[in-house]
């Protein structure tokens, strides 16, 4: 699928982002091994959730899907079933990563793959720490890539200091420390979002949290299913307010915004180059913060992100990219290496597509540097099948000079898909040529 983006007279108007996917996936897993029949409403109904969704019924988990709502039908910890085939996670290392945490513990062997893209991320770090718990865990590569094959196994409780920040992996352990005997102990070097302890206090799980150091006291004896609206996803929220930020003539209100502090750093970041953006509303769902956001056309100048703030934007660096180069002045971004890992080389692919726009941006070995020039110009670009990457250069074209061309633009699919409509009602300049 093609897109062309055309530069509009103004962006105006109202967006509700799709629901949250990183708390999607959560209620859907949480929820499967709980007592009990949970709603959970506004989840995103996108490929990446679809996946978590099929490997669970795989499972024996009941989930009635609606337009607007899930009901899982929770089997306790002690009722997922061996699946017939092997599972499929399909493009989500969410799905993939915490699914392993939760398999490490079951009572049957299990093989969980994905597409090329999966099969080529490292999943050695979610692999370690759950053999140190006792889980027979084999893959690809010297046990670094998936497909993996998992025969759980009776789990014990660890002391793990995590070489590298992330929720996934966290998520991970904690999910197979539901079912291990003692303690186990997390150490994060820099806090990443902590969407599954909070969801696993509110099912009734108790956990100590001290810092940037996490212990589960298990083994549970139960789940309290939880019914929960999902927030909309700040991820998406992100390429909004960054369009309306370096649009000339733009106001945008985004509603119902999660704003959970582990995962707001764009907020953060855009409010110090200078953007205008508005908090209000401010109320808590589920345990998560949430807030109506409003932006409005900015003034930008470059800044330094690099250290604690990047596990809180790390999603949002493309379409950050995009902003510094509609800035003044310099933009550096380091320590954030892990982007090289995801649905693309991130660092290289946006570096890459930005250049063709016209942007003065270089590619550093943990980041870029930006310098920005206020303008951009149309050209033909590539998502490479990543879908923050095909969001990020909508949003450019935005505010380039002539049409800009998205090839692959169905990647937005994975995590927005209503995405190109969206865009169609704030700007109505969306063009499908397919």
């Amino acid at each position: 699928m093609e897109q062309t983006i055309k530069q509009p007279d103004n962006i105006k108007g109202q967006i509700s982002p799709p629901g949250d996917k990183s708390i999607s996936h959560r209620a859907l897993m949480l929820n499967a091994i709980a007592d009990g029949t949970a709603e959970v409403k506004n989840y995103l109904p996108s490929a990446d959730v679809s996946s978590t969704i099929k490997c669970l019924e795989a499972m024996g988990v009941k989930i009635e899907v609606y337009d607007d709502k899930l009901i899982v039908h929770g089997t306790g910890l002690d009722g997922l079933k061996e699946p017939n085939d092997i599972l499929d996670a399909g493009n989500s290392g969410t799905s993939m990563r915490l699914l392993s945490g939760l398999l490490a513990a079951q009572p049957f062997l299990t093989t969980i793959t994905g597409d090329d893209s999966l099969r080529s991320r490292p999943m050695d770090r979610v692999i370690k720490p759950l053999r140190l718990m006792g889980a027979s865990i084999w893959g690809k590569s010297s046990n670094g890539l998936a497909p993996l094959m998992i025969k759980g196994a009776d789990l014990h409780g660890i002391k793990y200091e995590m070489p590298v920040a992330s929720a996934q992996v966290k998520s991970a352990i904690l999910l197979a420390s539901l079912y291990a005997q003692g303690t186990t102990t997390i150490i994060e070097p820099i806090k990443s979002r902590d969407h599954t302890e909070r969801m696993l206090r509110a099912m009734g799980v108790a956990l100590n949290i001290s810092g940037n150091e996490i212990s589960c006291l298990p083994p549970a004896k139960s789940l309290k299913s939880l019914n929960i609206t999902v927030p909309g996803d700040v991820s998406a929220a992100a390429y909004w307010l960054v369009a309306g930020a370096i649009h000339p003539s733009a106001r945008i209100e985004i509603t119902n915004v999660g704003v959970n502090p582990t995962r707001s750093g764009i907020i953060d970041v855009l409010t110090e180059m200078g953007a205008k953006i508005e908090i209000k509303n401010e109320h808590k769902e589920g345990g998560e913060p949430v807030a109506d956001l409003i932006v409005k056309s900015s003034q930008l100048k470059g800044i330094n992100i690099e250290g604690d703030m990047i596990p809180r934007l790390i999603d949002e660096i493309p379409v950050i990219a995009v902003a510094a180069s509609m800035a003044k002045g310099k933009t550096t971004i380091r320590d954030a290496g892990e982007l090289r890992v995801k649905e693309s080389d991130r660092i290289t692919t946006t570096t890459a597509e930005l250049q063709k726009m016209g942007a003065r941006i270089e590619e550093l070995l943990d980041g870029m540097v930006i310098n920005g020039t206020g303008k951009l110009r149309g050209a033909e670009c590539d998502s490479h099948a990543d879908h923050r990457l095909a969001m990020a250069l909508a949003v450019a074209g935005l505010v380039a000079e002539g049409d800009t061309m998205i090839y692959n633009a169905e990647a937005v699919n994975i995590s927005y898909p209503d995405f190109w409509s969206d865009l169609d009602n704030l700007t109505g300049q969306n063009e499908d040529n397919s």
